[in-house]
């Protein structure tokens, strides 16, 4: 048997490390985006098309964003322990049958249940870290655990790279190892708190709701090209997300513990947080795949190549969140999310303006792409920060939970929004559609920052428990 400190420190390395890997997934997977294409036939005759591709990134968003929220409430009711062992085998599992997939709705299909395993674990994470630790080392694990995402996209490009180089399988299966000693540690170390029967259930016909609401707008979106905007099945597409989002925000009024308490939202910093998060990540989302797909079907590099010349953007995105914490403290979240998020449209137009038909890494990518991460080190940060700042405490941890779920919803927003300009083109055909894209990111990136001066509203209203 461990002793206290021996367990204590198995814990954290369990709770950082699921954190770490569930947060690492988006990043490898973009990178191995266009080899999962071309080894599973996208774009040939008769087989999927690359809107029908989007759905292996924009299936993971959509379930993780649902379920986040109603998933911690159920720890609480079922014990933190077996929700988190339980989400953990099954993002290990899914992954596994993810790279064994032989077709894209195979994959997308367990992308689903890995995001479920995710949805699962990554709120318990942190729960079962806080219970482990005396109130003295809270704030820096806090800290270390959220700190898990910017290292993550630092790391990320570059390990996605390095295993989509052996094979875009590589990139589901390295899950496997690291996940089962995980497991380990997670049955070894934790230690289950007594679950609260009397927790209310959470909303999960509200969340299966919402999921529908984002999936038929991305449908409608990403299909439109194929299908026509004018195509009845566009048409009920895009008219279907509408009236699931009505009947989420009449659920969500009724329910007692809905995923979207109404009360959250009348707490102007935090609605004005979530509306620029989700707009922020529209174009974030759009911009990081664009940049991708140019390098490797326009530039011809490899995942490889590509991963490592995207790192630098990653990179830029802790260092900058360090400096700005430590040079401007006394600056408002607000400021420096809009900051952020000018610097990134800066970035865009330069991409704009320098990107050509022929590879030149140095002075056409590199300047705009490191103005894109200089710009999410500063916004990124402080929009989870300042969502959650006039909150009550108790409300605290719902709220970074329903921040976090806008950025989901927008990554997938953005992709959508990519694959609807873009089409089925791919290559030098595309290229006229990248561009356009890098145009949008860049206004959507505008309406962010204006959206992000709401975030410095100070009137509070009574929010319930």
């Amino acid at each position: 048997m461990p002793s206290s400190s021996q367990r204590t420190r198995l814990i954290v390395l369990a709770t950082i490390g699921a954190a770490f890997m569930s947060s690492l997934d988006l990043f490898v997977v973009n990178v191995a985006f266009d080899d999962i294409g071309r080894d599973l036939r996208v774009g040939s005759v008769g087989g999927p098309t690359p809107a029908d591709l989007s759905w292996v990134l924009s299936a993971y968003a959509v379930t993780f964003a649902a379920l986040l929220v109603p998933f911690g409430r159920l720890a609480d009711r079922y014990g933190r322990k077996r929700m988190f062992v339980g989400g953990l085998t099954l993002f290990v599992a899914a992954s596994v049958a993810c790279a064994l997939s032989a077709g894209v709705w195979a994959l997308v299909a367990f992308r689903v249940l890995q995001a479920a395993g995710a949805a699962a674990m990554t709120p318990t994470s942190l729960g079962i870290l806080m219970g482990a630790l005396p109130p003295e080392r809270r704030v820096g694990a806090v800290r270390l655990w959220a700190a898990t995402g910017a290292l993550a996209a630092a790391f990320g490009p570059s390990v996605g790279g390095v295993l989509a180089q052996l094979s875009w399988h590589w990139v589901f299966l390295i899950n496997l190892p690291i996940g089962l000693v995980l497991l380990w540690l997670a049955v070894t170390a934790v230690e289950d708190v007594r679950p609260d029967g009397d927790a209310v259930r959470p909303d999960l016909v509200g969340a299966a709701v919402l999921a529908g609401a984002v999936g038929l707008l991305a449908l409608g979106l990403t299909k439109s090209n194929d299908w026509g905007w004018a195509s009845s099945r566009t048409v009920w597409s895009l008219a279907g997300a509408v009236v699931l989002t009505a009947v989420f925000a009449w659920q969500s009024a009724r329910h007692v513990s809905p995923v979207i308490h109404p009360a959250l939202l009348r707490v102007a910093s935090f609605r004005y947080a979530n509306l620029a998060m989700l707009v922020f990540n529209i174009a974030f989302a759009a911009q990081l795949l664009v940049g991708i797909l140019w390098l490797q079907q326009i530039w011809g590099y490899s995942a490889l190549r590509t991963g490592f010349a995207v790192a630098v953007g990653p990179l830029l995105v802790p260092v900058t969140a360090a400096l700005t914490h430590r040079l401007l403290p006394t600056t408002s979240h607000a400021r420096l999310v809009a900051v952020g998020s000018i610097v990134c449209a800066l970035g865009n137009v330069y991409l704009v303006v320098a990107m050509g038909s022929e590879p030149d890494y140095l002075t056409g990518y590199l300047p705009g792409w490191a103005l894109g991460g200089i710009g999410v080190g500063f916004a990124l940060p402080n929009l989870m920060a300042g969502g959650t700042r006039d909150l009550p405490p108790d409300q605290s941890a719902t709220g970074s939970a329903i921040v976090t779920m806008a950025r989901q919803i927008g990554f997938v927003i953005g992709i959508s929004i990519l694959f609807a300009i873009v089409g089925s083109a791919q290559g030098l055909a595309a290229q006229d559609g990248f561009v356009t894209t890098w145009w949008v990111a860049a206004g959507a990136l505008v309406g962010a920052a204006v959206l992000a001066l709401g975030m410095s509203a100070t009137t509070r209203e009574s929010v319930a428990a």
